[in-house]
């Protein structure tokens, strides 16, 4: 048995301290789930010490042979889910190929030049915006797939949603980021294809 599997074994018969330590265990993650979902520090905050609580809540729920990672992060996602329809990035690449054979691609490049630097800073601020314009389960969809690595498996475990469902989502907001990605400043994108003398963009 690992410490985690302890721990939660002692958080269900009342530890609190063994609660206490998952809670650090996985902080770091549910409030980075939360602050891409909400775009904002203070509602990630409020939302991950609530996710915290609901895990705390429901303990005896908890299915032993479930990683309780994935059960923590998606009682996160439902929750953010619920908050955006009441009222609304490390870096990473979306290969969404299109008709003509040309690919989306955010660029992430090691390279220390400023110019490069800032225009990853302002890829990375425009992806967290048009993250924004997807719907709630898509957009949750996409965050547990590309930031928190999750299978295609787990994401349907964690949104209740079919696998098949998952693949569908994941393939539209692909292609909805594409598609927005695109659509937005194409004199940028012309400078960019300089910068970096690439078909990416």
């Amino acid at each position: 048995m690992n410490d985690e599997l302890a721990w939660v074994l002692q958080a269900q018969q009342g530890n609190d301290e063994a609660f206490t330590k998952l809670v650090e265990e996985h902080q770091t993650h549910v409030y980075n789930l939360c602050y891409r979902m909400l775009g904002e520090p203070e509602a990630a905050e409020d939302a991950a010490q609530e996710t915290f609580l609901r895990a705390y809540q429901n303990l005896h729920r908890y299915d032993r042979s479930r990683s309780f990672a994935t059960w923590l992060l998606s009682i996160g996602a439902h929750y953010c889910i619920d908050r955006l329809r009441r009222r609304k990035l490390s870096v990473f690449s979306i290969d969404e190929e299109k008709e003509d054979g040309t690919s989306f691609e955010i660029r992430d490049t090691a390279s220390p030049d400023p110019e490069a630097e800032s225009v990853k800073r302002e890829d990375r601020d425009r992806l967290h915006v048009l993250l924004k314009d997807l719907d709630d389960t898509d957009r949750a969809a996409v965050i547990l797939r590309y930031w928190h690595d999750y299978s295609e498996i787990e994401i349907a475990d964690s949104l209740n949603l079919t696998v098949s469902a998952v693949k569908s989502r994941l393939h539209r907001a692909r292609r909805a980021l594409a598609g927005m990605w695109q659509d937005e400043t194409p004199r940028a994108r012309t400078e960019r294809r300089k910068v970096y003398e690439s078909p990416a963009f």
